[in-house]
């Protein structure tokens, strides 16, 4: 009986690490968007985006494991005025002519429960490379309905200086902390 039980154990084992096995999705970059806010002079909140993103998230819900890699196309930022796109992409800003894109590598992504609460890791822009943390606000997995594969969705946001980054023009009059929020899909590879 001992032999059967360990058996049946360690059969039963192999099945859920088979089941619980790493997937990897790949962004979806018409349904991801992370975007900026920030004062301007003291009179308003201005809030851009950027419509392009690309990149992997792989996750292990089992092992509560996972990793976030992260691509911004800086050239596709959009604060909606055709003439400040190309002011915010110069030198003084993103100086997208030299740095096209911004990266996010996860470090270490922390969960309590199913779910994940904070995303560490690096952040670079403009060659400069900054750790911060991102608090994940919304999280779900599910069988997207039109695609019929598995997909992730996440809500997640952090403050950053801009100063850090190399990106201070005409600060303190426009604010140097920038929250960031990105919403973010992707569906297994």
């Amino acid at each position: 009986m001992t032999k059967l039980t360990a058996a049946l154990a360690l059969a039963g084992a192999f099945a859920t690490s088979a089941i619980a096995a790493p997937v990897t999705y790949a962004v979806d970059s018409g349904h991801s968007f992370p975007n900026f806010s920030y004062q301007h002079m003291g009179l308003s909140m201005q809030l851009s985006k950027f419509d392009k993103t690309t990149g992997t998230i792989t996750l292990d819900q089992a092992a509560k494991t996972a990793s976030v890699d992260v691509v911004i196309d800086t050239t596709s930022v959009n604060t909606g005025s055709t003439v400040f796109n190309g002011h915010i992409q110069g030198e003084d800003f993103f100086d997208t002519a030299k740095y096209p894109t911004a990266t996010f590598k996860s470090t270490k992504v922390v969960f309590e429960g199913d779910q994940p609460t904070t995303i560490e890791g690096d952040l670079t822009i403009k060659g400069i490379t900054k750790p911060v943390t991102l608090k994940v606000t919304h999280f779900a997995t599910k069988l997207h309905p039109m695609m019929k594969k598995e997909a992730v969705g996440a809500n997640a946001t952090t403050v950053i200086k801009r100063s850090d980054f190399n990106l201070s023009k005409y600060v303190p009059n426009v604010g140097d902390e920038v929250t960031i929020t990105v919403a973010l899909e992707a569906v297994a590879k």
